[in-house]
């Protein structure tokens, strides 16, 4: 019998290209987030770098998926998407390529977060831009957050799981 899988198990491309495995995390606390560049949630970013900056040196990780699938909401391409983010929110954790989240088609990371938390009533689906999963040291996903939450909201949670 295989173990069971962790975020640590999977492998993305970075938003330049680049392949990275998740393993290279193990041992940080992860918050890894789909995004968008043209939603209402995108002020986000800045509440992401924010938690980013405060957190790092502890060992939290911010990692950004961009996806396009809600409501055409980043239609731009992966060095797009990056300037984007650089220039409006002074994003520089970690951005992957842009991927998907739902459906066949969906990023195996993706695939596993939503069947380890589900959301709302058990459904597994991803409804919006800026769902968030918290992943612990362990590479177990300790929540799931709505795209409402806003990341400032998360801190307590960010410290608790630092701490273990």
């Amino acid at each position: 019998m295989s173990p069971v899988p962790t975020a640590y198990d999977f492998e993305a491309v970075t938003i330049d290209g680049q392949p990275v495995s998740l393993s290279q995390y193990r041992g940080q606390v992860m918050l890894i987030v789909n995004t968008a560049s043209a939603c209402g949630f995108t002020p986000q970013f800045k509440g992401l770098q924010a938690l980013w900056e405060r957190y790092r040196a502890r060992g939290l990780v911010v990692v950004g998926f961009p996806s396009n699938e809600f409501g055409g909401q980043d239609p731009a391409s992966n060095q797009e998407i990056a300037s984007f983010c650089e220039l409006n929110y002074g994003v520089d954790f970690p951005m992957m390529a842009k991927v998907e989240v739902n459906g066949g088609g969906a990023h195996p990371l993706w695939q596993w977060l939503k069947g380890e938390k589900p959301g709302f009533l058990g459904t597994e689906a991803i409804k919006w831009n800026f769902t968030k999963f918290l992943v612990g040291r362990d590479g177990r996903v300790v929540k799931r957050y709505a795209p409402q939450d806003d990341p400032e909201k998360i801190s307590q949670d960010i410290e608790a799981a630092l701490a273990r």
